[in-house]
């Protein structure tokens, strides 16, 4: 934990287990992609419930692989939320295609809105990313019904949401299923402040058998087999079947990801606990929305957002927060209004708007107590007025 803050945003749990992993990898010897991300892959399938899982570089990584796999590229729209971190944004830019932003369903699920992407969709419209805010599962029978009848792929951005559950759709027309075996591909980020954290990672995950051979040969440089498939005998050369990237995963981080996995029930139910304790406390305080406070589905609960009625209570009440030494962020920011994207805001987006500017994103991970949760909740009482 850091020692400027009293109460940071986020902190790992890690201990003699992770510290175990680590050294067992040392010991082998063995430091690029090997048994130890087979292994990663092959629990966190299993998981998911998903037919393929492969691990890489970071969740922009897998983005990245997700839309090569699915063969995008220059004309073509990618309809996704701008409420979302700017990773998919960027990947949309570096594929040659055009970001179509929607608008959320509202501030108090502030998931992409169906109707909004109905609205969006053109004659050169060919994929959904869908980003499941905070751990919430989107709306994702209507989603996927819209996709249906238009052809469209749906990728999801799980990064916030590995061990979230969607509970189904209506009439069964998306049945009950892990987040990550929703759509087409899924992509997951391992970063420091994630529900699995291992400093950087991601993970994609598919159930279609053309999705996965192209993934496996883009992410080593096109390569038809790989260092550690030499290392055993199992191969002697190779072919390079694509222009491919390294976005390979080390076996450090997916033996901290093994471990993480395993507590990632557990902790995912304490942090159920917490956002609990803070619904409590800042539901009644008028004129603040807390997102998601009447959820009864399952989620990862992987933020902790609160909406400030006005901007400038907004910014009086992170003040005081910091002033306390208690940390907050901003997930997030608008992406059209970034510079490099102003010219993509072709349509108004007033609730990702209001949102961007009046969330106050608090502090949540698996250590934190109830009594850490009621000084922030005391701070934000104190200085709201």
């Amino acid at each position: 934990m850091s020692s400027e803050w009293l109460i940071p945003l986020s902190d790992l749990d890690y201990d003699v287990h992770e510290s175990e992993a680590v050294t067992r990898v040392l010991k082998s010897k063995w430091l690029s992609m090997g048994q130890e991300v087979q292994d990663f892959e092959k629990e966190f399938a299993e998981y998911v419930g998903v037919k393929h899982a492969f691990a890489v570089a970071n969740g922009t990584a897998a983005l990245h692989l997700a839309f090569l796999a699915s063969r995008l590229g220059p004309g073509d729209e990618i309809i996704q939320p701008a409420l979302n971190f700017v990773a998919t944004a960027n990947m949309t830019i570096a594929m040659g295609c055009t970001p179509v932003f929607a608008d959320i369903c509202d501030l108090s699920e502030p998931t992409v809105d169906p109707q909004e992407v109905q609205r969006c969709i053109t004659s050169k419209s060919r994929a959904i990313v869908v980003m499941h805010y905070g751990g919430y599962p989107c709306r994702m029978a209507e989603i996927y019904d819209i996709a249906k009848r238009h052809g469209l792929i749906v990728i999801e951005d799980a990064c916030h949401a590995v061990g979230a559950r969607y509970v189904g759709g209506d009439e069964g027309s998306l049945p009950a299923r892990m987040v990550g075996n929703l759509g087409d591909i899924a992509c997951f980020s391992f970063f420091s402040n994630k529900n699995i954290a291992i400093g950087e990672g991601g993970m994609i995950t598919t159930g279609r058998d053309d999705v996965a051979d192209q993934i496996r040969q883009l992410r080593s440089h096109g390569m038809t087999t790989l260092t550690w498939d030499r290392h055993r005998g199992h191969a002697s050369s190779y072919d390079v079947l694509h222009h491919g990237y390294n976005y390979r995963l080390d076996e450090l981080r997916a033996a901290l990801g093994r471990e993480q996995l395993k507590k990632l029930n557990a902790n995912n139910h304490r942090r159920a606990v917490l956002v609990s304790a803070y619904r409590r406390r800042l539901s009644p305080l008028p004129g603040w929305v807390v997102p998601f406070a009447h959820w009864q589905e399952d989620s990862s609960y992987h933020l902790m957002t609160a909406i400030a009625p006005h901007v400038d209570t907004r910014q009086r009440v992170v003040q005081s927060l910091r002033e306390s030494r208690i940390q907050t962020s901003l997930h997030y920011p608008s992406v059209v209004n970034f510079t490099a994207f102003a010219r993509y805001k072709t349509r108004s987006l007033p609730v990702s708007e209001a949102f961007s500017q009046r969330v106050i994103t608090l502090p949540l991970f698996p250590t934190l107590t109830l009594d850490q949760v009621d000084l922030v909740c005391d701070c934000i009482n104190g200085a709201r007025i």
